[in-house]
């Protein structure tokens, strides 16, 4: 898949969470992302360049960097 597109989504998926409020915004955007995305998305979206993101998919994509850093 194309990594512009990764982009593309994870910023729509945090744009249509973020009136929950930034706090559950970002949990969200990144459950969203946990469930539903297969581990080659997850590895390309990790390796891209955060600037491109949003805010929320950023800290999203962070935070789940750092849980599967974890396992």
């Amino acid at each position: 898949m194309d990594n512009a597109k990764l982009i593309r989504m994870a910023n729509q998926i945090a744009a249509n969470l973020a009136s929950r409020g930034e706090t559950a915004a970002i949990a969200d955007t990144a459950e969203h992302i946990r469930k539903f995305w297969d581990p080659r998305m997850k590895a390309a979206i990790f390796a891209e360049d955060p600037a491109q993101l949003s805010p929320i998919a950023r800290a999203a994509i962070e935070k789940l960097k750092t849980e599967t850093a974890a396992v």
